[in-house]
């Protein structure tokens, strides 16, 4: 498989988004990089459904590596730790824009991996994951329906930046992350200090604007590159059976409810049946 990749000018800075040369046994993988901060993003999903489920069995799970900045664990401890705080919510900000796309019906164990393999320690890379996750679904063949993207966006002397750096956050009175389609905002989040209303959806506006250009790139790396889709299953026809079990019992539990006290309802249902 060639490797593909893909560019947006994000307010000077260049972000790109290649798929081909790792992670080639995934579903669908991505590597996102700002600067020198790179994320690999990879997903994959199950063969086999899980049955009985009522919930889409997504994982989203955000890693960065010491290696990343140039440092190896040593001393006490010699390997990397369970997940900090940090990464915590950043796995939680992969998962808030892609779960309410995947269709219900999907019952296959899917698996968002995202790890930070450099970081030039200027630009965060919880953005470029959310990117990446994205990416290397609509790469995949899980039926994720359309691209997503995300940016962070600061306000330095009344001036909006798309990918603030941390020393640019340090001077900025906003700090938002809004994620969406090319059409409709699904997550905004973040904080600022005391900005207008009119200021925040000013910052939403020019997050769109970005949005729908990192969406169409991806867009365009799923043209070059992407995997057919795997059919959804179809929802489970039960309207007989419901109709079934509201005629023979509604009435009766409706009348069971009414029974006042615990131990006279009790009696109530023994005497109906179960």
């Amino acid at each position: 498989m060639a490797e593909h990749k893909v560019s947006v000018d994000l307010g000077g800075k260049e972000l790109t988004i290649s798929t081909g040369k790792w992670a080639k046994l995934a579903g669908g993988s991505a590597v996102v990089q700002l600067g020198g901060t790179i994320a690999l993003v990879a997903s994959s999903a199950a063969k086999t459904a899980k049955p009985g489920l009522d919930f889409v069995p997504l994982t989203c799970d955000y890693r960065e590596r010491t290696y990343a900045a140039g440092k190896i664990p040593g001393g006490f401890f010699k390997r990397e730790g369970r997940p900090t705080e940090k990464e915590t919510l950043s796995s939680r900000l992969i998962d808030r824009p892609i779960r309410p796309l995947i269709n219900k019906q999907w019952t296959f164990e899917t698996q968002v991996m995202a790890t930070v393999v450099s970081s030039d320690q200027e630009h965060d890379a919880d953005v470029l994951a959310l990117i990446g996750g994205s990416a290397s679904l609509v790469l995949s063949d899980i039926p994720f329906p359309e691209p997503v993207a995300g940016v962070r966006v600061g306000r330095v002397e009344g001036k909006f930046i798309v990918m603030p750096t941390f020393a640019e956050l340090d001077e900025s009175d906003m700090d938002i992350i809004v994620a969406g389609t090319a059409n409709d905002i699904i997550m905004v989040e973040g904080g600022s200090r005391e900005v207008t209303e009119t200021d925040l959806i000013a910052a939403l506006d020019f997050a769109m604007g970005h949005i729908r250009n990192l969406v169409a790139a991806q867009s365009e790396l799923v043209r070059l590159a992407g995997k057919p889709k795997r059919p959804v299953p179809a929802k489970a026809d039960v309207s007989a059976l419901d109709a079934e079990l509201r005629a023979a019992y509604a009435e009766r539990l409706k009348a069971a409810i009414r029974i006042p006290g615990k131990e006279r309802r009790q009696e109530g249902k023994q005497s109906n049946g179960r």
